[in-house]
């Protein structure tokens, strides 16, 4: 019979083992490589011969077939809930096309697939300008699409090149070997983890920090976070026109970039100086924020992100292919398409994949439940803006300051709205920072129809009290060449808000020219 001196003992060393279990996340030991590229290598074939398996699963991102319940890689219109896939998909957000009139985004909007279509699939986007010799977008788009991009900048001007026009580099770009890949993230030579990207160098160099002596989980995470965050081009008075600049000074949550875009733009409209602004809604004349992606600041203060969980470990988990050693899954994708979930179940050992998957999805759906809610109510404060702007009655002695006002909160309740919808986890990577972030776009966007109502004295109350789907449809087609068509203009009353465009043809498919170059002037 055992002593008591040893069944405690023995009771302590598995306290102390189940409660190792608990503790942060170990520091990741940094693999070391010594390889025949040159530090210099952007092919992402040349890796091929060094790191065979590692490259195999890099290329299964060529995957576009594959859907989870609020995402996946099937490239389908998002605002499309009336056709099945590949052109729609039920979770639809049927308002973008509205919420982003007179802005490329408005043209098309579809989900993106892996990031080996990268450049193929933005050399084919209707954002782009194909029907003329100007894409009508800058340089700078390429800056989370290729591996060269530092060979492009250095061999284009340098700080020149992120304004030139993005067709006037189209036809040199490779859309296969250059697409995102591994020298965005690793220097070829060595394989250590390095930055591309030039916002994020320049962040961290504001910053006072090094990348280089961060920790390995540091490291980890920012190599994603070079493209998967929120960004902006930035206006001329502040440096490098249209060079990309992480909105990171006073903090990465929307209340914060918020304030900071304030103040760092050449606007000069009444009511907004000084603002950035990245185009006027020509439905309520309100100047707009557009949100990109911002993935990278979602998850930093959720649950995974706070306990050291980084993105490799749910996106690229290991995997053992020909009975080698584990390596790191180079396919990045949703951990949902594995019907095992393994990329979960490394840290929740006790769950079953069903169970994991359905508490993914039921945090999903209530995001997604009030993102839809207040994407509605966005589109509310542009028309009862348009509404009170167009108020022939009687104004209030403070009108035009009630429309300055109403305006101000419309542009923050659709970025609030935005900096959610943009951010591809439906909420997942921080459910309590989406659902804090869409209730406070809802309240924004309400007293921005509240204000709206007001300057209109009260006059346009009742119709806004409607349903919203009655009083302004959602605009399922809408194109470039759409827009050269005046019937297309006349079918539905915010599209009468745009100028017809001139007819042309078609200019560029893919990197190549349809039509031949204008002849030198």
């Amino acid at each position: 019979m055992r002593s008591t001196k040893t069944i405690l003992t023995t009771l302590a060393l598995g306290l102390a083992l189940a409660l190792s279990g608990c503790s942060d996340v170990s520091e990741p030991k940094t693999p070391e490589f010594k390889t025949k590229l040159s530090s210099e290598e952007t092919k992402n074939s040349a890796f091929k011969a060094e790191f065979p398996l590692h490259y195999e699963t890099y290329l299964r991102n060529n995957d576009d077939k594959a859907m989870t319940e609020y995402g996946g890689s099937v490239p389908h219109s998002k605002n499309d809930g009336v056709n099945p896939l590949p052109e729609g998909y039920k979770h639809a957000q049927p308002y973008l096309k509205n919420l982003w009139l007179g802005y490329p985004f408005s043209y098309e909007y579809r989900r993106a697939r892996g990031h080996t279509y990268a450049v193929k699939d933005i050399l084919h986007i209707d954002r782009i300008n194909r029907y003329d010799e100007k894409g009508g977008l800058p340089a700078t788009c390429y800056n989370c699409k290729v591996t060269n991009m530092n060979d492009m900048v250095k061999n284009n001007g340098g700080d020149d090149f992120w304004a030139k026009d993005f067709n006037s580099l189209r036809e040199n770009i490779d859309m296969e070997d250059l697409t995102i890949g591994c020298a965005n993230c690793h220097d070829p030579a060595n394989m250590e983890l390095r930055l591309y990207s030039v916002p994020l160098q320049d962040y961290l160099k504001a910053e006072g920090k090094d990348f280089k002596t961060m920790s390995r989980n540091e490291q980890r995470a920012l190599v994603c976070g070079q493209c998967h965050v929120e960004y902006y081009f930035q206006d001329k008075g502040f440096g490098a026109a249209k060079k990309p600049v992480f909105p990171w000074s006073l903090g990465k949550n929307p209340e914060e970039m918020f304030e900071y875009y304030k103040t760092h733009g050449d606007t000069t409209t009444p009511g907004f100086e000084g603002n950035f602004v990245d185009w006027v809604h020509p439905v309520s004349q309100t100047p707009m924020l557009k949100a990109q992606h911002p993935e990278y600041e979602m998850w930093e203060d959720g649950s995974h992100g706070a306990a050291g969980v980084t993105c490799a470990d749910c996106h690229m988990n290991y995997l053992r292919l020909d009975g080698k050693k584990k390596i790191s899954n180079h396919q990045w994708t949703s951990p949902l398409k594995d019907v095992d979930m393994k990329a979960c179940r490394q840290c929740h050992t006790d769950k079953t994949p069903d169970y994991l998957k359905q508490r993914v999805i039921f945090s999903q759906q209530k995001v997604w439940d009030q993102l839809m809610i207040a994407q509605e109510i966005s589109i509310k404060a542009h028309e009862a803006i348009r509404m009170a702007a167009e108020f022939q009655g009687e104004k209030p002695a403070n009108f035009d300051q009630l429309m300055i006002d109403a305006r101000q909160m419309c542009r923050k309740g659709q970025f609030f709205w935005d900096y959610v919808s943009a951010e591809n986890s439906a909420g997942f990577h921080n459910p309590t920072k989406a659902l804090d972030t869409l209730a406070k776009s809802q309240q924004y966007s309400q007293k921005a129809v509240d204000i709206a109502v007001q300057a209109a004295a009260f006059t346009t109350a009742e119709a806004l009290s409607g349903d919203i789907n009655e009083l302004v449809p959602p605009i399922l087609n809408h194109s470039r060449e759409l827009q050269m068509d005046p019937e297309h203009l006349a079918s539905h009353k915010w599209l009468q808000y745009l100028k017809l465009t001139p007819k042309a043809e078609k200019v560029w498919e893919g990197n190549k020219r349809l039509l031949p170059a204008p002849a030198a002037s």
